[in-house]
């Protein structure tokens, strides 16, 4: 090997190992011996595409296949995550929903919704202590400027949590012992945000009661309590000269403040609702904000002026910074992204894919070369600032990919998303070869009939398409009060069965494009349905907790199976039509017998809803995925997990491939993917 290539498979490993370090410590590597090639090799294969360098990581994977070798998951798609991303801090157990750097940008500090702040090394991903003491969400938190304290504010209210008790207080901690030295008490709400002044004797705080309140950081007295917003105030910061405020509310306005006298001297009428964030710039010449309104403006803090609107975010920005230069500013949004803008001309420079879920914090380092950011995905991320140009972003949809299915001779994949479109796949490339666009919100379901020449799709009434031309051919029903939640051909093409939000399933003859039977006997909405693979059964799925079979032909109830504790969300026949899968938002998969109605094993290790099942061809295998960002692979035999892959993002739809060990799976950020189940067939482990 070169030097060159040596040097290019270092660099490649080295800084794929840093991204992949969270999942590699998190797995159970005895159970799964094979999980860090694979998560390496998922990496580094784009990376090091040609050259010995190339030729030695494919000659491993190919040994890695060879008999009494365990299932691997080989991504043949490329992750839709940003090249910007140094690596990611795992360890809280809840949302992640601040995050600051310490002046010395060597530390950073989190805090969360498992009511803890962290102290992370921010070089090595390690967490140097956690600090414990509130009793509630910890929304805020700061660092003082000699980095020797850190504040926090609990209480965070952007959640869905209902507490009975809430905190409402602030804390002050010692950066080094972890120890809690005072605790503020007066705010009749959530704290939502809070800071040192520059000269670190003071605080500031914004909170759910519509105020702000001014403290001593010494005693921990209150000085001043700013009163002046109708609404909940969500940001706070202060100047740089540390002789004003800056205030951000749910009442449309910022609001400039004098900080030695709390009055106030301005306000910002700015037409956005809900305020998230406001900050100074390093010269205290211009205020950044971000609202509900998917915008981050620029503002004279002299004049009030609106200076400038930066568009991009297709959800609202929770969270925004200028950079230590005050050349730039970076924003974090409910999109799942954080956005580099520059400040002159307004150009977004650069978008941060990698996030699983909303983006709640974002923070410059106090050298301006990196950023970190806290997530609902109940991580933080360190991103290079100087990266320049990233990766581009992955195809896919502008939503949530709910349902996706192979082509019969697999060479194709469907999918349907909540951003009202189909799309059509290359299965080996994974390239986008169409979109069909129709007339709904979100596509619900998708299909292909069996000889492949059709698509059918659900959301109000089933649609059928031509697969080739991408044409809709009709609409089964036509009334459009359907709510159709999943859908699936007959084996020989003739009929399709729809499942239904209103707890009914029809059964269609496709060719007349009317409705012979409704399937009536669910107590609440039916959300997965499939035929059997001799077309004499239907299997569905409902939020009443069970499963039911159907006699195809007279649309009759034969079994009803109970068993999960949650709504069942999806199932599967295997392909010789005696068992059936299923996936719950109890968090586990059910193994059912189709004969005896009963249920043979019970299949855990998801440890959250679980949204999407699928037999592999061979019958054995099973794959799952959803809620805890994995894709898992399952020995039907043993009801034993035998592989499992860590996704970016959730994974609400899998399917497998009719004839080979190859899955897709959509996910919640828009991106199908393709998996191949590498060393299946010669292991017999699943």
């Amino acid at each position: 090997m070169t030097r060159a290539d040596q040097r290019q498979l270092l660099e490649a490993f080295s800084s794929d190992y840093a991204r992949e370090l969270h999942n590699l410590l998190a797995a159970d590597l005895g159970r799964f011996p094979a999980f860090v090639f694979q998560q390496l090799y998922n990496r580094v294969q784009w990376r090091v595409a040609e050259g010995e360098a190339a030729e030695r990581i494919t000659a491993e994977a190919a040994r890695r296949c060879a008999p009494g070798a365990r299932p691997w998951l080989h991504l043949r798609t490329r992750r839709r995550e940003s090249e910007a991303l140094i690596r990611t801090f795992a360890g809280h157990t809840g949302n992640v929903y601040a995050c600051a750097f310490s002046p010395d940008g060597r530390r950073i500090v989190s805090g969360s919704g498992d009511d803890t702040l962290k102290l992370w090394d921010a070089e090595t991903g390690r967490c140097n202590a956690t600090f414990e003491g509130h009793d509630d969400l910890v929304g805020a938190c700061a660092f003082s400027p000699d980095g020797r304290r850190v504040v926090s504010g609990a209480g965070y209210r952007y959640t869905s949590v209902d507490r009975d008790g809430r905190d409402n207080t602030l804390k002050l901690w010692d950066a080094e012992t972890g120890s809690c030295q005072a605790t503020l008490e007066g705010h009749g709400g959530p704290v939502n945000s809070c800071a040192f002044s520059p000269d670190g004797r003071r605080l500031v705080s914004a909170s759910d009661d519509k105020t702000l309140k001014l403290w001593d950081a010494e005693t921990g007295a209150c000085e001043a309590t700013l009163k002046g917003h109708d609404k909940a105030v969500n940001g706070c910061a202060f100047s740089p000269d540390g002789r004003r405020l800056v205030s951000a509310s749910d009442d449309e306005t910022l609001k400039i403040w004098d900080a030695a006298t709390g009055a106030c001297e301005a306000t910002l009428e700015t037409r956005d609702i809900q305020l998230y964030a406001c900050a100074f710039s390093p010269d205290g010449r211009r205020i950044v904000s971000g609202s509900l309104y998917k915008t981050v403006k620029i503002w004279d803090a002299e004049t009030g002026a609106c200076e400038a609107t930066l568009e991009g975010h297709t959800s609202g920005v929770t969270s925004c910074a200028f950079s230590p230069d005050g050349r730039r500013i970076v924003s974090a949004s409910e999109d799942r992204t954080l956005k580099l803008w520059d400040v002159e001309s307004g150009a977004c420079e650069a978008t941060l894919e990698g996030h699983g879920d909303v983006v709640e914090a974002c923070a410059f380092s106090p050298d301006g070369r990196r950023i970190a950011s806290g997530s609902r995905d109940k991580t933080l991320k360190l991103w290079d600032a100087e990266a320049g140009d990233c990766e581009p972003t992955v195809e896919g949809h502008g939503g949530r990919v709910l349902a996706c299915a192979f082509s019969p001779d697999g060479r194709r994949i469907v999918s349907a998303s909540n951003d009202g479109t189909l799309m059509l796949w290359d299965a080996e490339t994974g390239a986008r070869q169409a979109t069909l666009e129709t007339h709904h919100n979100s596509v619900q379901a998708c299909a292909f009939s069996p000889g492949g020449r059709r698509v059918a799709s659900g959301n109000g009434d089933p649609e059928l398409w031509d697969a080739e031309t991408g044409r809709r051919e009709t609409t089964l029903g036509g009334d459009g009060i359907s709510s159709v939640e999943a859908c699936a051909f007959s084996p020989d093409g003739r009929r399709l069965v729809s499942a239904s939000f209103d707890g009914t399933l029809k059964l269609w003859d496709v060719e007349q494009g009317k409705c012979r039977k409704t399937l009536e006997g669910h107590g609440g909405s039916v959300y997965a349905c499939a035929f059997s693979p001799d077309g004499r059964r239907i299997v569905s799925a409902s939020e009443d907790r069970t499963l039911k079979l159907w006699d195809a032909k007279k649309g009759k109830c034969r079994q009803t199976l109970e068993g999960h504790n949650g709504w069942v969300v999806s199932c599967a026949f295997s392909p010789d039509g005696r068992r059936i899968v299923s996936a719950s938002r109890d968090g586990t998969l059910k193994l059912w017998g189709v004969e005896s109605g009963a249920c043979e094993a019970t299949l855990e290790g998801h440890g959250w809803t679980v949204a999407a099942c699928a037999f592999l061809p061979d019958g054995r295998g099973i794959v799952s995925g959803h809620g805890d960002l994995t894709l898992r692979l399952w020995d039907a035999d043993t009801a034993s997990e035998v592989s499992h892959m860590p996704t970016l993002y959730a994974v609400p739809c899998v399917a497998a491939h009719p004839a080979c060990p190859r899955l897709a799976f959509g996910d919640a950020a828009g991106t199908v993917s393709v998996v191949d189940v590498r060393g299946l067939e010669q292991s017999g482990t699943a």
